[in-house]
């Protein structure tokens, strides 16, 4: 057995106010598990995005979590979760007035190469995205694969505003 208090775990650099990754804090080997807390405007990935392998389950505590799909919006509230298959993009946001708290679940653990779509204004369309540490480290930095137009940069903790 293997015990760890959430709030233990170091807040990840995410488009979240936090994000503590508990995967590798209690040892997990074949499944992925993270705790966010959203603030308004905060989002639960850097970009719409599906994965090749790994499907992704997410439990919302509390809040209500709106997640961007090919079928249009959907919203999930406290006590309800959502499960996409491998292959079916999502970006999952917090579009209230009041926090987000959420567990998400993602199996197997492995996830193969992620597909991640961003606006490009430069391109003025949905383009493939590349996602980077900026050379001091301190910041996610995306960048659209045709042109290399960035379109979107994250620091750790929430943002003023929507994140990108």
């Amino acid at each position: 057995m293997k015990r760890v208090s959430v709030d233990d775990v170091e807040n990840s650099l995410q488009p979240a106010a936090v994000m503590r990754p508990l995967t590798d804090a209690l040892g997990l080997t074949d499944v992925a598990i993270n705790y966010y807390e959203l603030e308004p405007g905060d989002s639960f990935a850097f970009a719409y995005h599906s994965h090749e392998v790994q499907e992704e389950a997410f439990y919302v505590i509390s809040g209500v979590a709106t997640f961007e799909t090919e079928e249009g919006p959907v919203e999930v509230g406290p006590d309800e979760a959502v499960r996409f298959d491998r292959g079916e993009f999502q970006r999952g946001w917090n579009r209230g007035d009041e926090s987000v708290r959420a567990l998400a679940i993602g199996a197997p653990l492995e996830y193969g190469q992620q597909e991640t779509r961003r606006y490009c204004a430069e391109c003025d369309a949905e383009t493939d995205a590349d996602l980077s540490a900026a050379p001091d480290a301190d910041a996610v930095i995306a960048r659209c694969v045709e042109c290399g137009t960035e379109t979107g940069r994250w620091y750790r903790g929430s943002m003023d505003g929507e994140v990108p």
